[in-house]
């Protein structure tokens, strides 16, 4: 039987950039025969469709540093504008070109000024801001969710995480993922995540009498 780990510990040294191309290409493929209406289904992500989200998936994969920059100039600082902003220049004129928009950037290395493990959070949390609403289902390599999870619980960057979960104490009960102290809060590797990055439907998932702590910190920025 494979050692979680081990497992975790050669994913870091083989680097991060495979494991972000092999979810984006779950991703495309999860997403190949939807509807139109599934296409308008509302996402996890406040006010986006699952076609908005990935469309912003793709912008993220098409904005280098100088880009990104720019934007944020153009923006006037205003960060959630040029978000918007990016996205509509990826949705494109239907849904079948959004997601050849996104299969066009699958290999791409391109990011702006992040860690390449935000990177890799990002297409998982977003991933399952798409998934989740639609029902579809994927059982993420739990070497690569753990990397995920252990990203997180020690960064604000992007998304607060870190400080949503202060004082509470989280354990997997699917892998090797552990962090904090205080009030217990337990379940899969990818409940943690999806709660500690703020989507509060995963905490019904989740046990322990750390919980309902974490529930009320949901809606933190």
């Amino acid at each position: 039987m494979t050692d979680p780990e081990l497992t975790a510990d050669r994913s870091r040294r083989a680097g991060v950039w495979p494991l972000i191309r092999a979810e984006r290409a779950a991703l495309a493929a999860d997403l190949a025969d939807l509807t139109d209406e599934q296409w308008a289904t509302p996402s996890l992500c406040t006010e986006l469709t699952v076609r908005e989200v990935l469309a912003h998936l793709t912008a993220a994969a098409s904005l280098n540093s100088l880009r990104w920059l720019a934007g944020v100039i153009r923006c006037r600082f205003d960060f959630d504008k040029q978000v918007a902003m990016r996205l509509a220049e990826q949705l494109g004129a239907s849904p079948a070109e959004t997601l050849e928009r996104f299969r066009q950037v699958i290999l791409s290395a391109i990011k702006p000024p992040l860690p390449a493990m935000a990177m890799l959070g990002e297409t998982i949390v977003h991933g399952e801001d798409i998934r989740h609403p639609l029902g579809i289902r994927r059982e993420y390599p739990i070497e690569v969710i753990t990397l995920v999870a252990e990203y997180y619980q020690g960064s604000d960057l992007v998304v607060v995480a870190k400080g949503r979960i202060g004082g509470l104490r989280l354990v997997a009960n699917d892998g090797p993922f552990t962090a904090g102290s205080g009030p217990l809060v337990s379940g899969t590797t990818l409940g943690l995540v999806m709660a500690m990055t703020g989507r509060s439907t995963y905490c019904d998932d989740l046990e322990g009498d750390g919980v309902e702590l974490l529930r009320t910190r949901q809606g933190m920025a």
